[in-house]
């Protein structure tokens, strides 16, 4: 089957808050394309690839998984005593109860071109070796699907153009599904087969090479202080006739 999560009409509530995270989100995640997830804090980015993981349960609606559907999860970040002695073969061994043979580590370090860091102490490595070191740990599963929250955050640009490159290689090569929140539209864009703003609801959605000229899309952009229309970012389609109050936020 092409979809490999089909969310349908899904809301979710905090019961703690009674707050409504997520309202009415239908999507869906398909083979071999990434969907990029973007919108302002508190816009329920978070909430949704926990639905996504299967990690929360939605208050109302549905979320159909494909059959024995393997994920792979990537986080911005893992927190290691610096005072623990570590390299990266260990702590790909250490992401599964079970053994990993050295060439399924080999593979995947190669496949994210660190192979040559397998025995670096990760304490040495740069903020662009370490996305790369979680991503490998995402693939040890080989998935069919991807999920990664802010996979480039704390990388330089050059660092997020090449880590965005490779996202594109891995889906065209594996072709796994990718899903991701990103602020790094000007690099993100081009990988992309589609994007989402979120802001308690899907206010925006389609492909990013439809809706250059589409003067909402810019119109949002203005109203935030933090990506200037000067960026040149992509853009991608707004299906309403209405408007939203629904900016990007950049970090």
């Amino acid at each position: 089957m092409n979809t490999l999560v089909e969310l349908s009409k899904v809301s979710f509530k905090d019961t703690k808050t009674d707050r409504l995270v997520l309202n009415d989100i239908t999507l869906n995640i398909k083979k071999a394309e990434i969907l990029t997830i973007i919108g302002p804090n508190g816009a329920g980015k978070t909430t949704l690839i926990k639905l996504i993981l299967g990690l929360i349960s939605p208050t109302t609606g549905t979320i159909k998984k494909n059959t024995l559907l393997k994920i792979g999860y990537m986080p911005q970040k893992i927190g290691i005593n610096i005072f623990l002695p570590l390299n990266v073969n260990r702590l790909l061994q250490l992401s599964k109860k079970e053994h990993i043979e050295e060439n399924v580590i080999d593979e995947a370090l190669e496949k994210v071109q660190i192979l040559s860091l397998k025995h670096q102490s990760v304490h040495s490595l740069s903020g662009g070796e370490w996305q790369r070191v979680l991503l490998a740990r995402a693939l040890l599963r080989g998935p069919d699907l991807l999920v990664l929250d802010e996979p480039a955050q704390g990388v330089d640009v050059i660092g997020q153009s090449e880590f965005y490159l490779l996202l594109s290689k891995l889906r065209n090569d594996l072709k796994c599904g990718i899903v991701l929140v990103s602020h790094d539209l000007h690099h993100v864009m081009a990988a992309t087969n589609q994007v989402i703003c979120l802001n308690q609801h899907i206010c925006c959605s389609g492909a990013p090479d439809t809706i250059i000229h589409d003067p909402e899309y810019h119109l949002m952009f203005s109203k935030t202080k933090e990506i200037p229309l000067t960026l040149g970012v992509t853009s991608y389609t707004h299906h309403h006739n209405h408007r939203h109050d629904c900016v990007v936020s950049h970090d």
